[in-house]
């Protein structure tokens, strides 16, 4: 007998105040035979006894409900049975975008937007889009994690150019973090693909300038890109930097999935700046950036990764660690300071 038929259906708890809201969400995960609702909550109270009880793979969950919201209870999950979570928000405006990154912050995995009900356009892309994310994120091994200072050289590193970072599952805190801790003087530009679901991006960007010293743009096709300014690839278009440091956008097919993708900025970066740029690859799930890292290190760029141990996913880093090509792996905060350090003696 085959695994596929023989693999059982993803366990979720699904957590919503609205009936109708709740309804939907169960009725779309139900529809794929791989999951199976085990418990439906209408607050977040009632979500963290269910998760605890029932023991669910994940746990799909609205941001604001009454009571103890998706926020506290995500906190109080992840403290007591860490367990795979998705946070869900009606909609993309900064603050419910700033709410879902908070839960983020505090060990959710992912947050989207609700999925439309049927008739409505978009209905089958967001459906598709809530049960893949589903089944790929109750694969995630969640605990509580400690950060660590762990690292291994394999070479002296060198910074100059431009700086590139690449994140996915779980990034948006781990990126904010990094910024945080690199010197208010940057003498580089920073360019960043942060794999999100559409529409979230402003919001990131919003979060980001209350978060972090630096100017926070979106980057626009032929901009100069500044040292001391961070640029985000825009939703659906690659990110790409020239010889002369402008943005490149690029509405070009996606890559292994992925658009923007780490790849074809970091591969970029590797063809027009060569051993003057660093990239540092963060928590994600699949193997994005793999090849444009492998690109630039051959051509005499600097690669950082971080470690298993404070990632939310080890998926990206850890290809990236495994095909050798990592001058440093470590935490997030430690990375920075390396980069910091290389920073001040150039």
């Amino acid at each position: 007998m085959s695994d596929r038929t023989t693999k059982q259906p993803v366990r979720v708890v699904v957590a919503d105040d609205s009936p109708t809201a709740r309804a939907l969400l169960v009725a779309l995960c139900e529809r794929d035979p791989g999951i199976t609702v085990v418990g439906e909550a209408r607050n977040g109270q009632q979500a963290i006894h269910l998760t605890e009880r029932l023991r669910p793979a994940l746990v799909l969950m609205d941001v604001h409900m009454p009571g103890v919201d998706g926020l506290e209870a995500t906190k109080t999950i992840m403290r007591q049975c860490p367990t795979p979570i998705i946070m869900v928000t009606a909609s993309t405006t900064s603050s419910d975008v700033e709410a879902g990154l908070k839960a983020i912050r505090l060990g959710a995995l992912q947050v989207m937007p609700k999925p439309v009900g049927p008739g409505v356009k978009g209905h089958q892309q967001s459906a598709d889009r809530l049960t893949a994310m589903v089944k790929a994120l109750a694969e995630v091994k969640v605990i509580q994690r400690r950060v660590r200072a762990a690292a291994t050289d394999s070479r002296p590193a060198v910074l100059g150019g431009i700086l590139a970072v690449a994140a996915s599952t779980g990034g948006p805190p781990a990126l904010g973090e990094f910024l945080q801790h690199l010197p208010r003087d940057l003498p580089v530009p920073v360019v960043v693909v942060q794999h999100l679901v559409p529409g979230f991006l402003p919001g990131l960007v919003d979060w980001l300038r209350a978060e972090v010293p630096f100017h926070v743009v979106q980057a626009e096709h032929d901009q100069p890109l500044a040292p001391g300014s961070v640029y985000l690839a825009p939703d659906g278009r690659h990110l790409e930097v020239t010889a002369r440091l402008r943005a490149s956008l690029s509405d070009r097919p996606a890559v292994d999935g992925f658009k923007p993708s780490a790849s074809v900025l970091f591969g970029s970066i590797a063809r027009n700046l060569g051993a003057s740029g660093t990239a540092v690859v963060l928590t994600g799930m699949g193997q994005d950036g793999l090849a444009g890292a492998r690109a630039l290190y051959g051509a005499g760029g600097r690669i950082f990764a971080q470690d298993e141990e404070t990632c939310a996913v080890y998926g990206m880093p850890r290809v990236v660690a495994e095909a050798g090509i990592v001058d440093r792996v470590g935490p997030v905060q430690e990375l920075a300071a390396l980069v910091a350090r290389n920073l001040r003696s150039c």
